[in-house]
């Protein structure tokens, strides 16, 4: 899975502090909510001509700002968006999100001390911050990288240096990917724009209600007595592609619990013999590569959690999962996505491994 660029990253509604004390006229606040949609739509100069909108009656309102910002950064105007952002730590410096898409900015260009000092003061105003905390961690991880970097590059027989950065690489990525793309944006909206929707939905429960009242549904039952037969027909299709899922996530618990053991046989009998390594290597090199990994700390610990299977068709499916790894050297928490194949014999093995976004 190709890592995305600062222009594609996940936007994610938050009803935050941001609408505190700048409440919205109704039509405001449906301006709003359309320039969101504008802007998720990829439509930005129409976004932009509502925020602008807004702003010309209330050139202070927060959210108004802050989705301008988003535009700026979607449409790679970076410079207006830093400004748009760093006004907003001026004038409301009690909120997180500001700091927080700063830090995103800057990790996008390297700047990564600049990243680590926002998202710490995004999480002195917000303790509780998710979003801030995963952040800081992959910058972190990153500062991490280019230390170890240069420890090899003054001494480059540092075989515990050569080792740290083999695992952080194995954890956030290859040195020339951007953490940015790991990072979520945060996006203050506003809060009156979620009822609606809500409010939508009972409404449409209760118009689905009575048309389910008559229960059709029984008489067609009784009308297809015969068709019993169908049902058996159908009911191995899902079966199979339950025992599909579970399967690839046993595949994944083995391949965790033989590094965890480091049983570097187990693991490496993990992967298919297609297995493509990352970067171009060599499959004899990898397999080198990962037996001294595998093998060279006192312990090791890898834990899967939040697993996720996408079936892929043709006896292929997609893990994606946070991955918890701690050793006598390094400890760290990525998202990976591992593809698997299901072979002749009825084993998922290992396709393709990649860091998640």
């Amino acid at each position: 899975m190709p890592v995305a660029t600062i222009r594609r990253l996940i936007l994610i509604l938050l009803c935050s502090a941001l609408a505190a004390g700048t409440a919205l006229a109704t039509g405001e606040s449906d301006t709003l909510a359309e320039a969101h949609k504008l802007l998720r739509a990829g439509q930005h100069q129409q976004a932009l001509d509502l925020c602008n909108k807004i702003l010309a009656q209330k050139p202070g309102d927060p959210q108004a700002r802050f989705l301008k910002g988003l535009i700026y950064t979607d449409q790679g105007n970076t410079r207006g968006a830093i400004e748009m952002f760093q006004k907003l730590t001026v004038d409301y410096p009690e909120l997180p999100e500001p700091y927080n898409n700063l830090a995103v900015i800057y990790a996008s260009q390297g700047q990564y001390e600049k990243a680590r000092a926002s998202l710490e003061q995004s999480i002195r105003t917000h303790p509780s911050y998710a979003t801030a905390y995963e952040n800081l961690g992959d910058v972190y991880a990153k500062l991490a990288s280019q230390a170890y970097d240069r420890a090899l590059k003054l001494d480059s027989n540092n075989t515990g240096a050569q080792n740290k950065l083999a695992l952080v690489r194995d954890l956030v990525g290859n040195a020339p990917r951007s953490p940015s793309a790991a990072m979520t944006v945060a996006v203050a909206a506003k809060p009156e724009a979620a009822p609606k929707p809500e409010a939508a939905a009972p409404a449409q429960a209760s118009a689905a209600a009575p048309e389910a009242k008559p229960e059709a549904k029984p008489e067609p039952k009784a009308e297809t007595k015969p068709a019993p037969e169908t049902k058996p027909e159908s009911a191995p299709k899902p079966a199979t592609a339950a025992s599909d899922t579970e399967g690839a996530l046993a595949a994944v618990t083995a391949w965790a619990q033989a590094w965890s053991r480091q049983d570097v046989e187990a693991y490496l009998g993990s992967y298919a013999e297609g297995f493509r390594p990352p970067n171009g290597a060599s499959h004899a090199d990898w397999v080198k590569q990962r037996r001294e990994r595998v093998a060279a700390p006192r312990h090791i610990a890898v834990k899967v959690e939040d697993a996720k299977v996408t079936p892929k068709g043709g006896g292929r499916a997609s893990v994606t999962f946070r991955q918890d790894y701690e050793s006598d050297t390094f400890s760290g928490r990525t998202r990976k996505m591992l593809l698997l194949g299901k072979s002749a014999d009825g084993r998922w093995r290992i396709l393709q491994e990649q860091v998640a976004n």
